[in-house]
């Protein structure tokens, strides 16, 4: 199947396709027969009335034939489906729908668009007027509820003269795909205030720190405290006295991303899954590291490896990777850490930071994803990000009205006692552990980010 283009195509149909009896009775037919019926009450009293009534309805009845030729066949009708921006998770936007008509007869169309319950929750109904050999457009707003493909159908149309005795019914095959993509402006919201407050002091502070990192800045004279291994033999040979290279940090390093999408991310926070704040905050870094001149590169993972993209720059791979990112679902199942421990061990043999969106099961012994995070640490440096269990900590913060709610109350807190063991284990051992708020993870993400960077840590 080829790739939806970023702005959903048009989709329009040459001509509409009709249904097996495509004729009906508009409101007017009903009207004049009732004004026939008028004419059964002198039926009681003379039967030659029965005949006027007849006769009436037989000129209705040919009123309405005469219509239904009136209104054009389906292959002088067009209707066409157009958006207006790239659809967007939680983001309102407007779909128009262009009818078009090529007949002498003017026409008045009514519009139902098969769109499925993952964009709007109730089929879209509009009225238009269209005039003869004209066209005109109708509007409805939607608001996607789930990332990845949504799958359109035909555009029905009731149509009517403007005699408004019959009517005819088409459709319009429209099927389409469009693709939903993650709130990219949501992400940027939550991360505007901290790029703001702290983006000119990290780049103050890793211009100016040596020593440390492998980039070549300039030569001085060797100070008490330098190490050898800094110190340019072949200067020193032509000078005669010790000379040290200095150095800067790394402008230019390796981001790694993970994303799971196993069961876990399933949970609902709000009308979103925790899987949605995961893609938004993996987006909202992945923006700020490139524009801080860091590769960065993708992994996102359930069972099986979903995606994977080696790091990179620029605004085509951000766009590579919001691609990847729209069509990731969570699954029913536990994903595979090990295997996205081993595929980016594979793919990743230097030095990198590793950001890690996941989520820990409160079992009796060691979640996988935490096994295999502590494998990572031997080389990378790993940010481990988890969103913070607010219903749970609700529900242990507050008093228990009852013995049943200070039962609960006592298995949840159980639970939380269980999750920072597990969590202190992984900063005993090095990890950066991140507790994320549900509603703002974007924001706590890249502050951590900017920590990493700040104190030199790849």
């Amino acid at each position: 199947m080829t790739r939806p283009p970023l702005v959903p195509a048009p989709a329009a149909a040459p001509g509409l396709a009709v249904r097996r009896f495509p004729y009906g009775f508009a409101p007017r037919f009903y009207l004049l027969l009732g004004l026939g019926v008028a004419l059964a009450i002198p039926a009681w009293v003379d039967p030659r009335a029965i005949v006027a009534l007849l006769a009436w309805n037989l000129l209705v009845c040919g009123l309405w034939l005469l219509d239904v030729r009136r209104i054009p066949a389906g292959d002088a009708i067009h209707a066409t489906r157009t958006w207006a921006a790239p659809l967007a998770l939680g983001t309102p936007s407007r779909v128009a729908i262009d009818v078009t008509n090529q007949g002498e007869v003017p026409l008045a169309v009514e519009i139902l668009d098969d769109v499925p319950s993952s964009l709007r929750r109730d089929l879209p109904r509009a009225e238009v007027a269209v005039g003869s050999r004209a066209s005109a457009r109708a509007e409805y707003e939607i608001t996607p509820a789930e990332r990845g493909d949504a799958q359109l159908g035909a555009v029905s149309l009731r149509v009517r003269s403007s005699w408004s005795i019959a009517e005819r019914w088409l459709s319009a095959a429209a099927a389409q795909t469009v693709r939903v993509f993650p709130d990219l402006a949501d992400a940027r919201r939550q991360s505007m205030f901290l790029l703001r407050s702290r983006q000119v002091a990290l780049e103050k502070r890793r211009t100016r720190i040596v020593g440390i990192g492998r980039d070549f800045e300039s030569l001085r004279d060797y100070q008490p405290g330098d190490e050898r291994r800094d110190i340019c033999w072949t200067v020193t040979a032509r000078r005669g006295k010790p000379v040290t290279k200095v150095h800067q940090p790394e402008r230019s390093q390796a981001v790694w991303i993970l994303v799971d999408g196993g069961r876990l991310l399933r949970a609902r926070v709000g009308d979103r899954t925790k899987l949605d704040g995961m893609v938004n905050a993996a987006l909202g870094l992945a923006e700020v590291a490139l524009d801080a001149g860091d590769r960065v590169g993708l992994l996102a993972y359930g069972r099986r490896i979903h995606a994977r993209l080696a790091p990179a720059r620029g605004a085509r791979h951000l766009r590579t990777m919001v691609d990847a990112l729209a069509t990731l679902q969570a699954e029913r199942a536990e994903a595979d850490h090990a295997a996205a421990a081993a595929a980016l061990m594979a793919a990743q043999r230097q030095r990198a930071l590793v950001v890690w969106l996941t989520d820990v099961a409160e079992t009796a012994g060691v979640p996988d994803v935490i096994e295999n995070a502590m494998h990572l640490i031997g080389l990378h440096v790993v940010v481990f990000a988890v969103t913070r269990p607010m219903e749970l900590i609700r529900v242990a913060e507050a008093a228990p009205p009852s013995q049943d709610a200070m039962y609960r109350m006592l298995a949840v807190q159980e639970i939380l006692d269980r999750r920072e063991v597990l969590l202190r284990g992984l900063r005993q051992r090095g990890v950066l552990v991140l507790e994320m708020d549900p509603a703002a993870p974007t924001a706590m993400l890249i502050d951590r980010y900017l920590s990493v960077k700040e104190r030199n840590l790849v």
